[in-house]
């Protein structure tokens, strides 16, 4: 996509040296929002489109357990459903568990 509609973006290092470091869905997120500037309508508009991997969702899931934050917290500060942190907690309840309890 950055060849095609913005290849000037390209020449810069330090836009090569972050493209190089995108491992996880959340990385993409993260450089795509320091690239692009959004409207707030197509911010609205992508939120419903995002998807997360499931190092991502443990990730997310780790560090609201750390800090103590509660669901409604991190649903605000990601932009991401209560429904959604609630199923996710449920589905890798025993994951997240072994993560814990690891450190």
């Amino acid at each position: 996509m950055l060849k095609l509609e913005y290849p000037d973006k390209l020449k810069d290092p330090k836009i090569k040296e972050l493209l190089k470091k995108l491992n996880t869905t959340e990385d993409v997120l993260n450089f795509n929002e320091k690239i692009f500037t959004q409207s707030k309508e197509s911010q609205r508009d992508n939120q419903k489109l995002k998807t997360y991997d499931k190092k991502t969702m443990l990730r997310l899931l780790e560090y609201q357990h750390k800090h103590g934050f509660s669901t409604s917290y991190m649903s605000k500060k990601y932009k991401i459903s209560r429904t959604t942190i609630a199923k996710w907690k449920k589905t890798f309840e025993e994951d997240l568990e072994k993560i814990t309890a690891d450190k």
